[in-house]
């Protein structure tokens, strides 16, 4: 995050490189979340050189070594088990017209834009209401990002917070966000255009597909290219507010249109339900094999020996200094507890 001083934030990128590169050189078979962050990793692969002539004589597609696995959604409807938004936020009645944030409010996110475009659009849709479903991490080592804050002050200045604005600073329990994603009747994901988002899968989305809501997103990201092509909402250009209040506006009062939307979201929505999702993982597990370049034969991806003596107290010096560069005294705990588990098991 932008928050976080720079050097800590060289030294997490050096630290999450490192463990990357070691899992890459080591797996048989890798798991990623859309085609566009497929291409991210094999690019990776082949820089590591795992794409090498014995893989792809043996699979030219690649498809045996990385294979798209996004997370799902269940294959049952939602079915609301409690009090929504409606019922537990004061401002919101049954009639009012309610866009959803579903999660969090990260520095990768574009809210502002989102709040601007509520401004615009309830001058002439009084009962236009946003919802962010949570402000506040039940994690409290994830900390509040300074976008959050800027959030809630430009509501603040535009007269919008408890009026058209309403956020939810409790964490809505996983079990229970369908009471909530029930009462919307649009979902909304706004974001910059940078690298984040090229390769970002957004599972808040696949909320507002298990919900039937019609999406409103910026152009950019995997989801963006499905809500376009399959029409299940509007996709806008970033940092457009205009274009974004018609959009909502499109989503929220054009009954024929939402419901258009709504009947197409229940047909692609079961494409992401777990069982098909998995499936590249379930024939992976049914048939388990090294990769290509590890079969008979093949060099061994890992020479190095096990470290003894004086050279494993320097390995284990190294680690520790790395756990706190990347981690603090906290993660070093933890791997250290971790470490003491392992010895008392096979002691």
């Amino acid at each position: 995050s932008k928050d976080t001083p720079d050097d800590r934030r060289a030294a997490d990128v050096a630290g999450v490189t490192r463990v990357l590169d070691a899992q890459l050189e080591r797996g048989d078979f890798f798991l990623c979340a859309s085609e566009r962050q497929r291409h991210l990793w094999l690019g990776h692969l082949a820089a590591i050189g795992r794409l090498s002539p014995r893989l792809y004589d043996a699979d030219p597609t690649t498809q045996s070594l990385l294979a798209v696995v996004p997370f799902g959604l269940p294959e049952q409807p939602p079915v609301r088990t409690g009090d929504g938004l409606r019922a537990s936020i004061d401002g919101i009645s049954d009639t009012d017209h309610v866009i959803i944030w579903a999660g969090g409010v990260y520095s990768w996110f574009d809210p502002l834009t989102l709040i601007r475009a509520i401004d615009r659009l309830r001058e002439r849709r009084g009962d236009v209401r946003l919802v962010f479903l949570g402000m506040k991490h039940p994690n409290p080592e994830v900390g509040e990002m300074s976008i959050a804050a800027r959030t809630v002050r430009l509501a603040d200045e535009l007269g919008l917070t408890g009026k058209h604005v309403f956020f939810n600073q409790h964490w809505v329990p996983y079990a229970e966000r369908q009471n909530w994603l029930l009462d919307a009747d649009c979902g909304v994901t706004t974001h910059y255009q940078h690298v984040e988002t090229t390769f970002a899968f957004r599972t808040r989305v696949l909320d507002y597909l298990w919900a039937g809501l019609p999406i409103v997103t910026t152009d950019g990201d995997a989801f963006a290219d499905l809500v376009r092509a399959e029409q299940l909402g509007v996709v806008v250009p970033p940092e457009d507010p205009v274009a974004l209040a018609e959009a909502l506006e499109k989503c929220l009062y054009d009954t024929e249109f939402a419901a258009a939307c709504t009947e197409r979201i229940a047909a692609v929505a079961q494409r992401f339900t777990w069982p098909e999702v998995l499936r590249p993982l379930v024939e992976f597990c049914r048939d388990p094999r090294p990769a290509a370049d590890r079969l008979p034969g093949a060099a061994d991806l890992t020479t190095e020996p096990q470290p003894r003596g004086l050279a494993k107290l320097r390995r284990d010096v190294a680690l520790a200094r790395e756990y706190l560069a990347t981690g603090g005294i906290r993660e070093l705990g933890r791997r250290a507890a971790g470490r003491l588990r392992k010895v008392v098991r096979r002691g």
